[in-house]
């Protein structure tokens, strides 16, 4: 049973920084890839970050490149994604998914589990 559990949201001032992370069950980071979304209210949602054992971390939106970093802890079983330098076009509600395969997949409907959001607002 796959299950996943993102936390670390809050509230920051534009600029600072926050680390999110994704606990991950039933699954190994062998053969999940494991994915942050992010989704403003009225907008799709948008990949931003994934991990997976073919290609290591790849990040999409161009405005978050050099900002954030994906990582992972096997012995935790837990996704990070670091988000630094954070600007209030950041604030969105952040989810972590996962699917089984061993590449990055972008589209949101490419994933079977999902943990719940957890809120970021940038201030500024």
């Amino acid at each position: 049973d796959v299950q996943l559990q993102a936390s670390g949201g809050g509230l920051v001032q534009a600029g600072g920084s926050l680390r999110l992370s994704c606990a991950a069950s039933g699954v190994t980071f062998v053969d999940y890839a494991i994915t942050w979304f992010r989704q403003v209210p009225g907008k799709e949602r948008e990949a931003v970050s994934c991990i997976a054992s073919a290609v290591g971390a790849k990040t999409w939106p161009d405005s978050v490149k050099g900002r954030f970093t994906i990582s992972s802890d096997d012995a935790k079983n837990t996704v990070y994604l670091q988000m630094n330098s954070l600007k209030p076009e950041d604030t969105a509600v952040y989810s972590c998914a996962a699917q089984k395969s061993p590449f990055c997949l972008k589209g949101a409907m490419m994933y079977n589990y999902w943990g719940q959001g957890t809120l970021v607002t940038v201030s500024s």
